[in-house]
C-alpha cells in the first residue's frame, strides 16, 4: 500500500519524506534506484535545498528550465548520478518521454491535489510513470469533491477504490445525498 501524507501546511511533510529516503538507502545494501520528485514549480528550488540541508549525502538535481536534459541518453545519464530527481508538474506532459524511461524506485507527488482531475493529460502522463513505491503529499486532500480524493488514491494505489465510474456510483453520489440532506434540515432549523 502507498500512502498519502495529508497534513496542513508546516507541518513536516518534506522533512518525513526525506526521512524516508535516507532509512531506504540506510537500510539496503545495494544503491536504490532514484526517486521522482514531482512538485509545484514555486516549490522544486526549495524541495533541493531542503534535501542539502537535512540530507547532505543525498544526491539531488533539479529537470527544469532550458539547461534541463533533453534526450533519453542525456537524461538518464543524469538520473544515474542522482538518488532524487526533482521536476515539476508542468513538465511531466512535455518531457513524458524522457522520465517515463527511467525504472524509478519512488514516485512522489508534492501538492497532489494537482492531479485531482483524472481526465486532466498532466494526470494521465503522471499515471504512466512506473515505479513500485508511490507517496502523495497535500494539504487539502479533498478540495472541491470526492472524487479528487479517488484521484490521488487511483495514483497511489491504482484499482482500490474501483473505477471512476463505479466510485461515482457507490460513494460519491450518496455520499452527495446525503450531505444535501443534512444541509436542508440544517437549513430549516
Amino acid at each position: 500500500m502507498n500512502g498519502c501524507l495529508a497534513d496542513d501546511m508546516g507541518l513536516g511533510k518534506t522533512v518525513q519524506v526525506i526521512a524516508r529516503l535516507v532509512q531506504e538507502q540506510e537500510q539496503v545494501n545495494a544503491p536504490l534506484k532514484p526517486t521522482l520528485l514531482i512538485a509545484p514549480t514555486s516549490v522544486v528550488g526549495n524541495w533541493r535545498k531542503e534535501i542539502e540541508k537535512f540530507a547532505p549525502h543525498l544526491s539531488a538535481i533539479v529537470h527544469h528550465g532550458n539547461e534541463r536534459a533533453k534526450d533519453v541518453k542525456e537524461f538518464q545519464a543524469m538520473v544515474s548520478q542522482n538518488d532524487v530527481i526533482i521536476t515539476s508538474f508542468t513538465l511531466i506532459r512535455k518531457d513524458l518521454k524522457l522520465i517515463e524511461s527511467v525504472d524509478w524506485h519512488r514516485l512522489v507527488l508534492d501538492e497532489a491535489q494537482n492531479i485531482k482531475n483524472p481526465k486532466a493529460e498532466q494526470t494521465k502522463a503522471i499515471l504512466k510513470l512506473s515505479a513500485p513505491h508511490r507517496l502523495a503529499l497535500t494539504g487539502t486532500p479533498v478540495e472541491n469533491r470526492l472524487l479528487d480524493l479517488w484521484s490521488i488514491f487511483n495514483f497511489l494505489n491504482p484499482g482500490y477504490l474501483g473505477k471512476e465510474a463505479q466510485f461515482r456510483k457507490s460513494f460519491e453520489v450518496p455520499i452527495q445525498k446525503t450531505t444535501m440532506g443534512c444541509d436542508r434540515k440544517l437549513s430549516r432549523s
